[in-house]
């Protein structure tokens, strides 16, 4: 049997900041994000297991995810830790429990190839990432594909 194409969709709201930014996005302001996890694979084709015919669970793929980002960065702030921020960052965490300094510009860019590392060696054998769209608002995305960065 050929491979498959799974989608699972979705949200989280996030704050983030783009430290250094020449544009408004230099500020706290948040984003209704949605994830678009796109994984490939063969159907299961033993008639005896229980996931006959299935590439992979829904809900398999749906905790993988849920753990490894929603649960982590849903109604979080994100922000680049810098030099010269160091302070911020400390008094906010005394404040706030969802508070995550990174070592890369928290754009959506890097977010995504943040979500693909995290998630492409969380998979079941045989399960590939095949891509990722991650909307940060309603008309504006970026997309990772397996076939880019190989």
């Amino acid at each position: 049997m050929g491979r498959i194409r799974l989608t699972k969709e979705f949200s989280f709201e996030m704050a983030h900041m783009l430290e250094g930014y020449d544009g408004p996005c230099r500020e706290i302001h948040g984003h209704s994000y949605k994830l678009f996890v796109t994984v490939i694979g063969a159907p299961c084709d033993n008639p005896q297991n229980p996931k006959y015919g299935m590439v992979m669970d829904f809900g398999v793929l749906k905790r993988i995810v849920n753990r490894l980002i929603v649960d982590v960065y849903d109604h979080s702030m994100l922000l680049r830790r810098t030099d010269s921020n160091v302070r911020l960052v400390a008094e906010l965490e005394t404040h706030f429990e969802k508070v995550r300094a990174v070592d890369f510009q928290p754009t959506c860019e890097n977010l995504v190839e943040r979500f693909a590392a995290l998630l492409s060696p969380e998979l079941p054998e045989g399960v590939e990432l095949f891509s990722l769209r991650l909307h940060e608002t309603a008309t504006s995305y970026a997309e990772w594909f397996a076939s880019d960065n190989i």
